[in-house]
Parts: structure tokens; C-alpha cells; sequence
């Protein structure tokens, strides 16, 4: 599909569902000052464009049994595209990997690892990184506590028609 821009209604859309994906199109279309019909036809536009990727429930990590979160730092064996791939391909199969990004500095991939407890990323850690050869070296970076999560994207200060 065509990428949009995006106008100012737009960015109100985006925002009141990043604060709440739940509310109605008719709530919805009151807090943007849309009649229901054409903010319908908005966020279906925002959905087909790609703009919206999904919806989805954040669930509270420790209440649903996983206490411990890793940032683990990556560094592939012989840079080379086939590698970097190959690694790739590998975290993004591991359910235990809630986020990756390829990065520069010391590591070539930063993973975030969420498990249940330190046994648990022990035994993800030697049975199934470790064992991987496209990996040279894994720095273990344990989250000691939260203080913001799943922030929405900062669109107040977006302007509009990009």
C-alpha cells in the first residue's frame, strides 16, 4: 500500500489507541472530533498502511510469573551477512526474546530476554545461545528493576504530513 501522510486528526488517533486500544469508535471519534463513519474509515486507512500493527494486551511480567528481564548483548563470529542472518533467524524463533535490535558499538544484537528466573535464563543461556556458532561473545545484562515500559511513541511532538 501507498504510504500516507499523516495529519493532525491522524496523530490524535494514534495517540488516544496508544493510550487505550480498547475504546469504542464512537469514543474514539468524539475525543478526535470525527463523526464515527470517517474515524472508522481513518484507522482502517492507519491499519492497511501498516501504521497500526496490531492490538494487543501488556501484560505484567512478574504477576504472570516472569520476574526476570535480560538485556543480552550479542556479538556475531566473523561478521558476515550469512551470520548475522542465521542469528537472526534463531532469536527471532526464541519465545523468550520479546525484542531484538541489531546495534553498533560493542554487540551486534541487543535481545530482550524475559523468563521466569535466573535458572530459567541460565539453562536458555547454555542450551540454546551458547550452542549457536554464529555467536563469538554474550554479555548478560540483568534489569535490576522497571521504571517505564511500553511508552507509546512520542507523537506530540510529530508533525504532521510525514
Amino acid at each position: 500500500m501507498a504510504d500516507m501522510s499523516l495529519d493532525a486528526i491522524d496523530l490524535r488517533i494514534l495517540q488516544v489507541l496508544q493510550d487505550d486500544a480498547r475504546t469504542t469508535n464512537a469514543a474514539l471519534a468524539e475525543q478526535v472530533g470525527l463523526s464515527p463513519s470517517p474515524c472508522l474509515r481513518r484507522v482502517r486507512r492507519l491499519e492497511q498502511s501498516g501504521r497500526i500493527a496490531g492490538y494487543r494486551a501488556i501484560l505484567d511480567r512478574p504477576r504472570t510469573g516472569f520476574g526476570l528481564t535480560v538485556f543480552v548483548e550479542i556479538k556475531v563470529a566473523r561478521h558476515s551477512r550469512e551470520n548475522a542472518a542465521a542469528l537472526e533467524a534463531v532469536l527471532s524463533e526464541m519465545d523468550e526474546v520479546v525484542a531484538c535490535h541489531m546495534v553498533s558499538g560493542q554487540a551486534d544484537f541487543l535481545a530482550e530476554v524475559v523468563v521466569p528466573d535466573l535458572p530459567a535464563y541460565e539453562a536458555l543461556l547454555i542450551d540454546r545461545l551458547l550452542t549457536q556458532p554464529m555467536i563469538e561473545d554474550i554479555r548478560s545484562n540483568f534489569a535490576i528493576r522497571t521504571t517505564k515500559t511500553n511508552g507509546p511513541l512520542p507523537l506530540s511532538g510529530h508533525r504532521a504530513g510525514t
